[in-house]
């Protein structure tokens, strides 16, 4: 009997949906849910003090019976929500409108997680971490647990993030792992620059992902690609590739615009970023690795990088010293190789490149075209400093380090587009 209510009662949410919509069934535009229902249906309340944990599960819960007759759209309208954390569901939108913002409760782990085929969009609401707190017991060594990341998503398929935007996550903002065909479009993310591991985007053993028009503010990398630590990267053998970065803006004096590592084990191929600005930030496009990290990363494109005021244009890092325990197996060495840069232009520039491979593991076919390096008026002396590393280069300034030095060709990138995610993002109104 309880069993049926429970029926009966996914059936009426569904139909109070129809009824709202009857106009548009049928004629939905692509990727718009047929179902729509407000938080504030469920007993939420935008005042900023009151708890909507309960409210937003229940909402998520009942959507999800949607799922087979075309999906639920939770809107969530103007005002403060306080919440903890909650799951999202599969064939789901969650739509911030404008003057939204979901205020993460300060409970020990806050993170949202999603499963598939879902958004979360709207009209430049806001995801507020209030990170202060988890900040400050960081530096002050009092935690005895991970702080949580803003939006997790786990064997997530079929993924859009768009206009919204995220502030002051505890830890790493936007973590896709597992996932397949995810794009994030049109995203603002906001940390304080001296906010401890506030990565951006952390496409994490994931393939075809587009993160494009993005504006990226951090205390660490703006963007980071990883696939697994060390000898369980290794094992569970689930790279990141397809990855696609266009039109980023990037400020983080402390970290890279786009960073390749340090956790690779399950290897990075197939990254094209391109037409991107960093301002203020350390280094450009950083890979970082060491020895018992083991895979590999190759296969890396990127043009059209305009920098200002950066530590160091290129930075290639072979003794990422940390690990995930003791067990790690010094013998696996990773492989980076096909890594190609071109039409980069940098201004105020401390050192045009630090290259560090690894002794008895060179970083190989590596190349450079149509680079050019202003310097800053406190500049290095010495402007490359080259270890382990072999390539070529052409059209460079200042001229590169013997190791680069070899007359090579223009760069390669992919002449064929990889097309991840919808060409037009959905536009829906709810």
């Amino acid at each position: 009997m309880a069993t049926r209510r429970m029926m009966h009662a996914a059936a009426a949410v569904c139909a109070v949906a129809l009824v709202l919509f009857a106009g548009h069934i049928g004629a939905l535009p692509a990727g718009c849910r047929k179902h729509v229902k407000k938080v504030t249906d469920y007993g939420a309340v935008g005042d900023g003090k009151t708890s909507n944990t309960a409210a937003f599960a229940k909402a998520v819960a009942e959507l999800s019976n949607c799922a087979g007759d075309g999906g639920a759209a939770l809107v969530v309208p103007a005002g403060k929500w306080l919440t903890g954390p909650f799951n999202l569901t599969s064939h789901f939108t969650l739509f911030l409108d404008h003057g939204a913002e979901i205020l993460a409760s300060q409970t020990p782990k806050w993170r949202m997680f999603t499963d598939k085929y879902k958004l979360v969009n709207g009209k430049n609401g806001t995801i507020n971490g209030q990170g202060q707190v988890w900040w400050d017991k960081f530096h002050a060594k009092e935690l005895t647990y991970a702080r949580g990341y803003l939006l997790e998503l786990l064997y997530s398929d079929s993924i859009i993030i768009s206009n919204v935007t995220f502030v002051d996550s505890p830890s790493w903002n936007l973590h896709p792992t597992y996932c397949t065909n995810v794009t994030i479009s049109g995203v603002t993310i906001l940390a304080p620059v001296n906010s401890p591991n506030t990565d951006g985007i952390d496409p994490d053993s994931s393939s075809h992902v587009k993160i494009e028009d993005c504006y990226i503010v951090s205390g660490d990398d703006c963007i980071a690609v990883k696939s697994g630590w060390d000898q369980y990267g290794i094992k569970f053998n689930m790279p990141s590739q397809h990855i696609v970065i266009k039109r980023l803006t990037c400020i983080s004096p402390t970290s890279a615009m786009i960073a390749l590592g340090s956790e690779m084990s399950g290897g990075i191929q197939d990254v094209r970023a391109e037409d991107s600005v960093a301002i203020n930030t350390e280094s450009g496009v950083r890979i970082k690795s060491g020895v018992g990290r083991g895979g590999f990363v190759k296969d890396v494109f990127v043009r059209g990088l305009s920098l200002h005021t950066m530590k160091w244009v290129f930075w290639m890092t072979g003794n990422y010293g940390q690990h995930p325990d003791n067990s790690s197996d010094r013998r696996a060495l990773p492989d980076v190789t096909g890594i190609n840069y071109s039409n980069v232009f940098a201004e105020n520039v401390t050192m045009a490149g630090r290259m560090e491979g690894i002794p008895n593991d060179p970083y190989t076919g590596i190349c450079m075209s149509n680079v050019m390096v202003h310097l800053a008026p406190d500049a290095k002396k010495l402007q490359w400093n080259c270890t382990d590393v072999k390539g070529v280069s052409s059209n460079v300034s200042p001229k590169p380090c013997p190791e680069l030095g070899a007359a090579g060709k223009p760069c390669a990138f992919p002449e064929e587009e990889l097309v991840i995610g919808p060409s037009i993002l959905p536009q829906c109104s709810y």
